[in-house]
C-alpha cells in the first residue's frame, strides 16, 4: 500500500487541476411554478446513464442528496428508495423514471422528484494531457401536479497541467492516468458536479427549501 500512497502524493504534487463548471443555467429562470409549489421533500431517482461508464449512475446518485439536504429539503434516503423499487422488481433507472408522478407520490409521499441524466462521466487521455469530466442534466418535477419546477445542467472538467516543458507534460499525463485509475477521480469530480448543480442559491439554481434559514429571504 505504501507505493500506492506515495504515487498518489506524487500525482497530487504534479497535477495542476483546472475545474471548469458551468452554472445550472445562466439565463434568467422563471421560478413562478417553484414558488407556488413550495416543495419540502424531494425524491432523488436513479440517474439515467448515457455514458459507457457502468458506475456513472451510482457515482452521481450517491452524492446528489447531500446538496439538496444542505439546501433545506428533506430528501428520501437513497437506501430506502432503492430497496422499495427493488422489492417491486424495478432496478433500471429508465424503468423507474417512467413511473407516473402520482404513483411516486403515493409510494414515497415526497412533494417533488429529481430526474437526472449523466451525459459525461470518466477520464480521457492524450499524449501530453489527461482530463476527467462529468456532465449532468436535471429536472425537478412536482409529484402532485406533474409540473416542471426547475431544470438545470452542469459540466465539470478536471485537467492535468501542461507546464514544465515537453518532459513535464508527458510525466503529468502519465501520472494523471495512474492516479485517476487508482483513486477513481471520476467519483470525486461527480461530487463537485452534483454540488455545482444542486446547491441552492446559485445563478439559475434551485431555490432554498423550508428547512433553510434563507427560505423566506429568496
Amino acid at each position: 500500500m505504501a507505493p500506492i500512497r506515495t504515487l498518489k502524493h506524487i500525482g497530487a504534487a504534479l497535477l495542476a487541476f483546472a475545474l471548469a463548471g458551468c452554472a445550472a443555467n445562466q439565463n434568467q429562470v422563471d421560478y413562478a411554478a417553484f414558488r407556488e409549489s413550495r416543495p419540502a421533500s424531494i425524491l432523488v431517482l436513479p440517474p439515467l446513464n448515457e455514458t459507457v461508464e457502468v458506475d456513472a449512475s451510482q457515482g452521481v446518485l450517491a452524492q446528489a442528496t447531500f446538496p439538496l439536504a444542505e439546501s433545506g429539503y428533506y430528501v428520501i434516503p437513497v437506501a430506502v428508495m432503492e430497496e422499495t423499487f427493488r422489492q417491486n422488481g424495478l432496478t433500471a433507472p429508465a424503468e423507474i423514471q417512467e413511473l407516473p408522478a402520482a404513483k411516486l407520490r403515493e409510494i414515497f409521499g415526497a412533494d417533488a422528484a429529481l430526474y437526472m441524466r449523466v451525459k459525461q462521466y470518466g477520464a480521457s487521455y492524450a499524449v501530453f494531457a489527461s482530463s476527467v469530466s462529468v456532465a449532468l442534466e436535471a429536472s425537478l418535477i412536482d409529484l402532485r401536479s406533474g409540473a416542471v419546477l426547475w431544470e438545470g445542467h452542469t459540466e465539470v472538467v478536471e485537467n492535468s497541467g501542461n507546464s514544465g516543458g515537453l518532459i513535464g507534460m508527458l510525466v503529468n499525463a502519465i501520472v494523471s492516468q495512474i492516479v485517476n485509475t487508482l483513486s477513481d477521480r471520476s467519483y470525486v469530480v461527480a461530487g463537485t458536479a452534483s454540488q455545482s448543480l444542486l446547491f441552492a442559491g446559485q445563478p439559475g439554481g434551485i431555490l432554498y427549501g423550508p428547512r433553510s434559514p434563507k427560505y423566506e429571504l429568496q
